[in-house]
């Protein structure tokens, strides 16, 4: 009989998994935005958590013994009725926040759109229109305070000098624009509008900085291919701006109008900032507290409602 030799089962050679690019882009954004988690859960989480609980008492200071007192909602009672500046700031504040969002969000589509077009010197243009974002810095607003203070008297008699023609200009301005729109049918809520809206101009292009270059990076994200499908079928630059530059770029639409809220309502020029400020100076540091949280639940619920109301008409691209 011949000897029969028995072979071991061959053991299946196990093969090196590798990731995925999607997995090595997640997991290096995970890495990116790991400093920023620990920092909040560390550092912010613990300080939210103190100023909750200080909006809900009163620390008062007796022989160098500090007593906490719990007053419940008392301080938000303060704030709501007995400081009449905080309810009527914060409503002037929502009133000027409803102009500024629409006219800030038209104007950098307006921007980005012809930016993104193909011509002479294009990089200088967007350079110029992101250099109010960088002039508005911490650093760069201390050095230009320092400046102005330094330039003595002398400043203040040209600007007082200037003040009536700026004042004069300004009202031409209105009246040519008052008569133009009206000619054309406009109404006259949307006439005034349009004036305020370039009266602050100057503003809207100082807070258009980034909202701009978020425009443009979703334009340059849309497929040439798409535009030049539609100049086959002849479209038209309107109805190819309404019906494939505007839908692919609503995302973004959304993303620029959170982002001018949040802006607009943490500005240091914001007046709601500037009262709940003065009234910690003032020593009320508990109703101030109190006010702080209170506002930062109407900014939640402003981006809560915005977010809900853009996303009913956002386009999301379906990538297969």
């Amino acid at each position: 009989m011949t000897n029969q030799v028995k072979m071991a089962p061959a053991k299946p050679v196990k093969k090196k998994k590798i990731a995925s690019l999607d997995r090595r882009k997640a997991r290096a954004g995970f890495l990116f935005a790991l400093p920023f988690v620990l920092g909040f859960l560390l550092i912010y989480i613990p300080i939210l958590f103190e100023s909750i609980k200080y909006s809900f008492y009163n620390y008062r200071v007796m022989d160098s013994v500090i007593i906490k007192e719990f007053v419940g909602w008392n301080n938000y009672s303060t704030a709501l009725f007995a400081e009449a500046d905080f309810v009527q700031t914060l409503l002037t504040g929502l009133q000027e926040m409803a102009f500024d969002i629409p006219a800030i969000l038209i104007f950098s589509l307006f921007v980005a759109v012809i930016l993104n077009q193909k011509m002479v010197g294009r990089a200088a243009f967007r350079a110029i229109f992101f250099l109010p974002v960088v002039v508005s810095t911490g650093l760069m607003e201390s050095i230009m305070m320092t400046s102005h203070l330094e330039g003595g008297e002398g400043m203040d008699l040209g600007m007082e000098e200037s003040a009536a023609e700026k004042m004069e200009s300004a009202m031409a301005l209105e009246g040519l624009l008052m008569s133009v729109f009206s000619g054309l049918g406009f109404g006259t809520g949307m006439v005034t509008y349009i004036v305020t809206a370039v009266q602050e101009i100057s503003t809207i292009i100082n807070r258009s900085g980034v909202q701009i270059l978020i425009f443009l990076a979703s334009l340059q994200s849309i497929s040439p291919a798409i535009y030049e499908s539609c100049q086959i079928d002849g479209a038209t630059s309107w109805e190819t701006f309404w019906k494939i530059t505007f839908p692919m770029v609503s995302p973004m639409i959304l993303v620029n109008g959170v982002y001018t809220i949040i802006d607009n309502f943490t500005t240091d020029s914001n007046s709601v900032m500037t009262v709940i400020n003065s009234t910690y100076q003032s020593g009320n540091m508990h109703v101030s507290s109190a006010m702080g949280w209170m506002y930062l639940m109407v900014v939640l619920l402003v981006v809560g409602l915005i977010a809900a109301i853009c996303s009913a008409f956002v386009f999301y691209q379906r990538r297969d």
